[in-house]
């Protein structure tokens, strides 16, 4: 396990720790189902969608413009470092997926990570590295998708590079999908107080939402005196960072039947949310799992 210090704050070693035991509970769980239904699922499979090692903000068109919002946001670097320490903790495992696939933009982030993995003997036959833009190989992924297999998907990222058309995809597909949510560090913070929204087409595409639905939901309108008489001002509502996570998990509700009601909250080292970590799945006892698992964060 890398030491805590090398990396971001407390809140990557939290979300890590409650990832690592739901993997552990889903094998587990899908190794005896699938002794009990002789031999289903045929494929039991591993999807991680940011699962390079290193700094990502250096190259491609996406990337600079989230580098580009950063800078915009004042981001400070220990909101922004996201460890991607899960692949070796899922590969560390003794209860094995059949496949596991490793996405990553940044070609050279996802080289160190394979190097990393080998020299801890760490991959095996069943391990493939793809590099792309997730939302691509997501399509390509879900393309060959049939009954006989299921996958647990780990979406990450450090910003708003996953786009709702790709989540919507994963609709009626047995998948269990943990997402990070920048609901603090950077959706809340493009939600201006005024209305202004500057990167309005990139909120639409994270959240799925047109214009007029976004205002609806951050936002009201308020009377105001000015010197020409009263006016008409459009405010930014309150606690609009939960507001974001129980939108996230309202429409993920409409692709999946069952998603924790309280995702895990990730906060800096002020105590400020940055960061809603939530789960969604089809299957009933699988959200009872993660629930618990991340109520047990919670009272910690």
């Amino acid at each position: 396990m890398a030491k805590k210090e090398n990396w971001g704050g407390s809140w990557t070693e939290e979300k890590l720790e409650a990832f690592e035991k739901y993997v552990e509970a889903y094998l587990t769980i899908m190794h005896s189902t699938r002794e009990k239904y002789n031999g289903w699922p045929k494929e039991i499979i591993y999807f991680d969608g940011f699962a390079g090692s290193g700094s990502r903000m250096e190259n491609d068109n996406d990337q600079m413009s989230m580098q580009s919002i950063f800078k915009d946001l004042d981001i400070q670097k220990e909101e922004a470092e996201v460890y991607q320490g899960s692949s070796e903790r899922v590969l560390s495992l003794t209860k094995k997926f059949d496949k596991y696939y490793f996405v990553d933009l940044d070609n050279s982030a996802l080289h160190n990570l394979k190097q990393k993995l080998l020299e801890k003997n760490l991959i095996n036959r069943s391990c493939f590295f793809l590099t792309g833009d997730v939302n691509e190989v997501i399509c390509e992924f879900l393309s060959q998708w049939n009954k006989d297999k299921v996958a647990l998907v780990l979406l990450d990222p450090y910003g708003m590079q996953v786009k709702w058309s790709t989540i919507q995809k994963m609709k009626d597909k047995r998948i269990d999908l943990w997402i990070l949510v920048p609901s603090g560090v950077i959706i809340n913070r493009l939600i201006d107080r005024n209305g202004n929204l500057k990167n309005i087409e990139k909120l639409q595409e994270y959240l799925g939402m047109s214009k007029e639905e976004i205002m609806q939901k951050f936002y009201q309108k308020k009377a105001s005196q000015s010197l020409f008489g009263e006016i008409e001002i459009t405010e930014k509502k309150k606690n609009t960072i939960h507001v974001i996570a129980e939108t996230y998990v309202e429409k993920l509700k409409k692709i999946f039947k069952y998603v924790t009601e309280k995702p895990l909250e990730l906060k800096n080292s002020k105590k400020v949310i940055i960061y809603h970590f939530i789960f969604a799945s089809n299957n009933k006892s699988a959200k009872k799992i993660a629930g618990q698992i991340i109520e047990l964060k919670i009272k910690k």
